[in-house]
């Protein structure tokens, strides 16, 4: 493994995982939610039966329907799957829209919030309070998450490396700790990887440490443990990254890298599952 590298120099090598989105760029979804919203417009009498032949008629559009009632696309799925058994609204939409319509109208007034929203005037303090509430078409920050994880699972296999991804792996006296990869398998674990990006800031950080803590804690000592961590959030979080480094200086974890070093977590992976007899193979 390489030498540890001192923390200031670590918290350079941090770079964003999400690209700035434009809120007024236009955008495949914002054309989607737009055209929805003027066909919504375009309803003479705004009903349970006008809104149930509505999505009959472009069922795809049921999510537009959660905006108008102020879930996000997950938080419909997660309602829908706890109404109905099922999270497929376009699926209820074609097979049972009454039903879809009737229970959005009795438990989240969905009549009345699509009747006094479609034709108000909006003010641009109106855009912005929208904004704040939800991710809009920002699509791509909220993947930005999972970038590290396929990032590395992408080079285990690249190296013939048997894997598993997020869950957990069996370590000293049976215990167990969480990780993002494990190679080749949780209960037999040579290698064990966390990874972690956060372009923003908040307790799931500090819950990222805990866990990467109980990586170091569990080990075997034929285990590797590894952590890829990016992204600036962490740069206002300094002293959870600096709880990271601390294991990796002192010898707890065996490499600790950002995606701008994965060529180095590429080489050392490889070493490892060479050391451990899991023989990859490519170079």
């Amino acid at each position: 493994m390489p030498d540890v590298p001192a923390f200031d120099e670590y918290l350079t090598s941090l770079g964003r995982l999400s690209a700035h989105v434009d809120p007024t760029a236009a955008s495949p979804e914002a054309a989607n939610i737009k055209a929805a919203a003027a066909s919504l417009a375009a309803v003479d009498d705004v009903s349970v039966a006008s809104l149930a032949a509505w999505v009959t008629e472009h069922p795809a559009w049921v999510d537009v329907l959660g905006l108008s009632v102020g879930l996000s696309q997950e938080k419909l799925k997660n309602t829908l799957k706890d109404w109905f058994g099922t999270s497929g609204w376009i699926t209820l939409a074609r097979q049972r829209p009454v039903e879809l319509i009737e229970r959005l109208d009795t438990d989240l007034d969905l009549v009345r919030l699509v009747t006094v929203q479609r034709h108000r005037t909006y003010d641009f303090g109106d855009v912005l309070i929208a904004r704040a509430g939800t991710r809009g078409t920002a699509k791509r920050a909220g993947r930005s998450g999972r970038k590290i994880e396929d990032e590395i699972e992408a080079i285990a296999m690249d190296l013939g490396l048997p894997c598993r991804t997020r869950t957990k792996f069996v370590g000293r006296n049976g215990r167990t700790a969480p990780c993002d990869l494990v190679i080749p398998e949780s209960a037999d674990a040579h290698i064990a990887v966390a990874a972690k990006g956060f372009d923003s800031t908040g307790s799931k950080l500090t819950d990222a440490v805990r866990e990467i803590e109980e990586m170091a804690e569990v080990r075997m000592p034929r285990q590797f443990i590894m952590a890829v961590i990016d992204g600036i959030g962490w740069k206002s979080r300094q002293s959870d990254l600096r709880r990271i480094h601390a294991l990796w200086a002192n010898g707890s974890i065996d490499g600790m890298y950002t995606l701008s070093s994965l060529d180095r977590f590429r080489h050392d992976l490889r070493q490892a599952a060479l050391l451990r007899g899991l023989t990859p193979t490519s170079p």
